[in-house]
């Protein structure tokens, strides 16, 4: 085992960690240091059997430590007489309150390398912390997740737990027959691991998930705004930051009490849903109200100022007017580099882009950047992309299908002579970064693919209109004055003209048919396309000859 450089590894494409081995439980020499935090709020029996079965843990009592973290309790909680050796108590920071500020005043304070959060009502079996442990020992961008049951809470004293978690398995301390399985569980069986899951992040729920410490705080830990779903929406930012997420169901868990969903389902949901729906993007299902801003944009458009005013803004137009509405635009220019103070307005050198700067320094769906950010997380998809060729209008849907299609991490446009455009995915991007890959594109090809494509998949030339059908009968006028002088009602021009000349009747063309009708154009060859004839400047049109050859007639 190493301390998890992990830069040597076997590709980890997707999700698939199958190329990993970590050792068998008991055979190996743990050397990094854990934290476990636990945020909690009254319950202070189930916490003491959280805390029992902590101390019965196979990890070495020297590499691990416990913050409880009491998020305003009353009474307070106390540090029961069963608990690991190196367990505390503290209050949570003042000012805020909720599990997701419980859980990062513990982080604040964790010295361990990995941290492990844990629920209060979580009873895990002996090896639980040393089966998620192992995996971060091979790598440092690993989310290991532990597997869970539900059980209604039963009359048991943490001495009598303590026992029989050291010395067996769950099984022996709970009638597991009457569990309720979680839906995690269902989820990873389904997908072989998550190895599978285009979203395995959806699993990655809060009772029992662990990471090094540096990713934790990589991406900002958890959101103290996210009052319901927290776990859900950091999983997606771990997800974004390119993570693998790796569930083991050898750390096995009971959960003390059935889930909130049971009490009240509808509840439940509609209380997590608004909180993802911001934050989510890739919960399409949540944004579907129509003419909305979210707090998280699906698709940032990157683009660099290098055209007139006209183009530049004839480009962000364009992309946000486009079939994806959901999409901020940064525009890259060294707009922090415009001197401030007296200037001519008029003479100013830099006259150009202070008009565009005032154009959009106002509109809260564009950024002004000096440069590009080395990732848009946590916005999932990021196009960049020549001003000179603006996004056609289902350009960014038709791009973000192909990725999607294929779970591609970029997709590269042929633009020809204008260059090409990109679609980046954020989580391919973040695994590069995490990899350390000088060549991002090339780390990307790796482990997720690189898709080619060319203008036209995705620029299609819009089909030419129809030509209004013609009217194949008279007006009501001229049949009336035709009855009138006793005369029949007559063909349009173009069939009258046919007749006369010994012709059978064709449909009109399209367009005007330039060519003179003695001089008909050489047929194609088979399998070829009939050539666009020319023009030729003529003192009357063909139609109007053949309203004089009427008249005359």
């Amino acid at each position: 085992m190493t301390d998890g450089a992990g830069t040597d590894l076997p590709l980890i494409r997707h999700n698939d960690y199958s190329p990993l081995d970590p050792p068998a439980l008991g055979e190996w020499d743990p050397a990094l240091s854990v934290s476990v935090i636990i945020p909690a709020h009254g319950g202070q029996r189930r916490l003491d059997l959280t805390l029992a079965a902590l101390a019965a843990q196979t990890y070495p009592d020297h590499l691990m430590e416990v913050i409880v973290v009491d998020d305003g309790s009353d009474p307070p909680l106390r540090l029961p007489e069963i608990a690991p050796p190196g367990t505390r108590i503290v209050t949570a920071d003042p000012g805020h309150w909720g599990i997701a500020h419980a859980v990062n005043t513990g982080a604040a304070l964790a010295e361990g390398r990995i941290i492990q959060r844990l629920d209060a009502d979580m009873v895990v079996c002996r090896e639980h912390i040393e089966a998620l442990a192992r995996w971060h020992h091979l790598a440092g961008y690993l989310v290991a997740i532990g597997a869970k049951k539900f059980v209604e809470e039963p009359e048991l004293s943490p001495a009598r737990l303590y026992d029989g978690v050291r010395t067996g398995p769950l099984e022996a301390v709970f009638d597991l027959s009457e569990a309720l399985p979680s839906s995690t569980e269902q989820t990873i069986s389904r997908t072989d691991g998550l190895r599978t899951s285009r979203n395995p992040y959806h699993v990655c729920t809060g009772p029992t998930v662990s990471m090094r410490r540096e990713t934790f705080h990589a991406v900002g830990g958890l959101d103290p705004d996210v009052l319901r779903g927290e776990d859900t929406e950091f999983a997606y930012r771990l997800a974004a930051h390119g993570v693998v997420f790796v569930p083991d169901m050898a750390a096995q868990a009971v959960h003390l009490g059935l889930p909130a969903q049971r009490r009240d389902r509808d509840r439940a949901v509609r209380a997590v849903g608004p909180y993802l729906a911001h934050r989510v993007p890739l919960r399409r299902d949540l944004r579907k109200d129509r003419g909305r801003r979210w707090l998280v944009p699906y698709v940032e458009v990157v683009l660099h100022v290098d055209g007139d005013e006209r183009q530049v803004r004839d480009a962000v137009s364009a992309a946000l007017e486009g079939s994806v509405t959901d999409v901020r635009v940064t525009l890259v220019a060294p707009w922090s580099r415009l001197p401030a103070g007296r200037r001519a307005v008029l003479g100013d050198p830099s006259f150009e882009l202070r008009l565009l700067h005032e154009h959009f320094a106002h509109d809260e769906r564009v950024r002004l950047a000096d440069e590009v950010s080395p990732t848009p997380a946590p916005t999932p998809f990021r196009y960049t992309g020549p001003i000179s060729v603006p996004l056609g209008h289902g350009s960014l849907e038709r791009m973000i299908a192909a990725v999607q299609d294929d779970r591609s991490g970029m997709l590269v446009v042929d633009l020809g002579d204008d260059g090409t455009a990109t679609l980046e995915r954020t989580e391919a991007l973040g695994r590069a970064r995490l990899l350390g890959a000088d060549d991002v594109p090339t780390s990307i090809k790796a482990t997720h693919g690189v898709r080619h494509g060319d203008r036209a998949e995705f620029w299609p030339v819009p089909a030419a209109p129809a030509a209004p059908a013609r009217k194949s009968a008279q007006a009501p006028a001229e049949k009336s004055a035709q009855a009138a002088a006793g005369r029949p009602a007559q063909a349009p021009p173009e069939k009258s003209a046919q007749a006369a000349a010994g012709r059978p009747a064709q449909a009109p063309p399209e367009k005007p048919a330039w060519n003179p009708p003695e001089q008909p154009a050489a047929a194609p060859a088979r399998g070829e396309r009939s050539p666009e004839p020319a023009r030729k400047p003529e003192s009357r049109s063909r139609l109007s000859r053949l309203r004089s050859a009427i008249r005359r007639g």
